[in-house]
């Protein structure tokens, strides 16, 4: 099960656990990032006896110097915690690589305050609108054709008004 956890963890840089399991995950994590710092041959393998998918490790080698490059020994994992699961009340966390994309805030995208939507004004219809001096003559397009041009607007006719009954 930690197997697949790991490698679910470097595939999609967090995951969504409880907090036991992100704790016993962080040292096989932290444990593969200083392999793939080394980045010889035999940290390639001793990785691949860990991580089932070849393109992982790969991906893994590939970024880990210069992504974890700064650390000095340790800390390429970050636990945040959520709080209790619904179902059997077990405690929550995110494991996630440092440095991932956007860091986990600890909210869900969707709740929070919505800001108000932009004021957008409309066009006067009566002001002209002149066309620039540098314009080529090749940019101003042809009169479109009649058949393409909108019906004119007929006006509304009131009705007279209706007689009363006697």
């Amino acid at each position: 099960m930690l197997r697949n956890m790991v490698t679910s963890l470097l595939k999609h840089e967090r995951i969504h656990t409880t907090d036991t399991r992100a704790k016993v995950l962080r040292g096989w994590v932290d444990h593969l990032i200083t392999l793939a710092r080394r980045g010889d041959l035999h940290a390639r393998r001793q990785a691949l006896s860990i991580v089932p998918e070849g393109p992982v490790v790969h991906k893994l080698f590939a970024d880990a110097k210069e992504r974890f490059g700064s650390f000095t020994k340790g800390g390429y994992t970050r636990i945040v915690k959520l709080g209790y699961r619904p179902g059997d009340a077990a405690p929550m966390s995110v494991i996630e690589l440092v440095g991932a994309p956007e860091p986990f805030s600890g909210k869900k995208a969707g709740k929070g305050k919505k800001e108000a939507a932009p004021v957008v004004k409309a066009p006067e219809a009566a002001a002209p609108q002149a066309e620039p001096a540098s314009a080529a003559p090749e940019a101003v397009a042809a009169p479109a054709a009649p058949e393409a041009q909108a019906e004119p607007v007929i006006p509304a006719v009131e009705e007279p008004p209706k007689k009363e009954a006697e």
